[in-house]
């Protein structure tokens, strides 16, 4: 028989893969440069040049067997020793490379973080707006994802519910900072209060509540936001990191878990991601991309497109008279609808050629999310576009 398990989760696709491939259908009728496709968080920057000078010498200076054979399977400890050091220059901690393990992208990095921290039937919160692919990364572990109300003013935590729902059979508490859907980075204030309660409740249950910080937009700041690190705050972090948008290197799956030193049982945890490896079978991500991404390790493509994008979308929104929390980073921006069903408002969208992503899988109803990683100049083409939209059927 085959899994009821995985069947069932054919009932609930990914809205955004299915805006996706609308839009792509969209665009073999009218040209895709004709179809304002914001659905997909896809890079659109190039790599930096000296990644891929990397790359080439790379293949003409090492041998097939270094890199094209399987790594070790905590991965190559000259690449984990690197971004240890970088980012002990970048965040002062004291990482080694028996702190990094090297992962098939943030998605495989959580996915070894939660069977490292969970039994089965823990409890792990997240806040709202969340990525919707937080549900299969913590279901299929046995754990339970419980989910936090945002709260809308600043999309900052709702403190006040989340200590509510902080009880004893909370186990870790996963963030994404710098946010996906709504753009929106953590205040320091934010991650200290977030910091102090953990600690005081750790005290009070007499177990450990880790963060798994789920961090691939890191690198994605604007002018004047501060974004601090996790680990810089509370002992117990998981860092959660991927090269897709740094180094606008998706396709490639690269990415690693750092273990905080000060977390307990630090000198176990990578080790065990290794033999979680062995049950998931999501491991050995491959050594030539280890080893390139380990020679650019403090560098990142030029992402300023990102910040002109959001910029020009928040600027017109506002002027149409939507409301928006402005983004502190990430290529993503997060208006509330001008109805209550933001399904309806999107499908409505689609008239305009506008792909837009309804908030609800996002755990936020009547909101819808705009993934702007495209060219700067398809991002003023849509305006007109989005402005007909909006005076058309909301006769603003």
């Amino acid at each position: 028989m085959i899994s009821e398990q995985y069947k069932n989760m054919l009932k609930g696709k990914s809205i955004i893969r299915e805006l996706a491939e609308f839009a792509a259908a969209r665009g073999e009728e009218i040209g895709y440069e004709n179809v304002f496709d914001y659905s997909l968080g896809n890079p659109s920057v190039p790599v930096p040049k000296e990644f891929t000078k990397t790359m080439m010498d790379l293949l003409t200076s090492k041998s097939p067997a270094e890199l094209h054979g399987y790594s070790p399977s905590l991965g190559i400890p000259s690449v984990r020793k690197k971004i240890a050091q970088s980012l002990n220059r970048r965040f002062h901690m004291n990482y080694t490379e028996n702190h990094i393990f090297m992962t098939s992208g943030a998605a495989g990095a959580i996915a070894h973080a939660v069977r490292c921290v969970t039994q089965p039937g823990d409890e792990v919160l997240t806040f709202a707006p969340f990525f919707p692919e937080y549900h299969p990364y913590i279901d299929i572990t046995d754990a339970v994802l419980k989910v936090v109300p945002p709260n809308s003013e600043d999309f900052q935590v709702n403190f006040s519910l989340f200590e509510e729902m902080l009880t004893e059979k909370v186990s870790a508490v996963l963030i994404n900072s710098p946010n996906n859907p709504s753009g929106v980075i953590y205040s320091t204030a934010t991650i200290q209060k977030l910091s102090d309660l953990l600690r005081k409740k750790e005290q009070e249950y007499g177990h450990e509540i880790f963060i798994i910080s789920d961090e691939p937009y890191r690198e994605i700041v604007f002018e004047g936001v501060e974004a601090p690190y996790v680990s810089n705050y509370y002992d117990n972090t998981l860092s959660c990191y991927s090269y897709s948008k740094s180094l606008s290197l998706p396709g490639e799956r690269i990415g690693y878990i750092a273990v905080n030193p000060a977390c307990i049982d630090s000198d176990l945890i990578v080790s065990m991601c290794g033999q979680i490896s062995r049950g998931i079978g999501h491991n050995c991500p491959p050594s030539i991309i280890q080893l390139a991404v380990s020679e650019v390790v403090d560098l990142t493509s030029d992402m300023s497109v990102y910040e002109t994008n959001m910029n020009l979308i928040y600027n017109k929104l506002v002027e149409l008279g939507i409301t928006c929390v402005k983004p502190g980073g990430t290529f993503y921006i997060f208006p509330n609808a001008l109805e209550e069903d933001a399904k309806v408002f999107c499908q409505k969208a689609l008239k305009y050629d506008l792909i837009l992503v309804p908030g609800d899988s996002f755990g936020c109803p009547g909101y819808f999310r705009m993934a702007y990683c495209i060219d700067t100049e398809k991002v003023e083409r849509s305006l007109p576009a989005l402005e007909k939209f909006i005076k058309s059927e909301y006769k603003i």
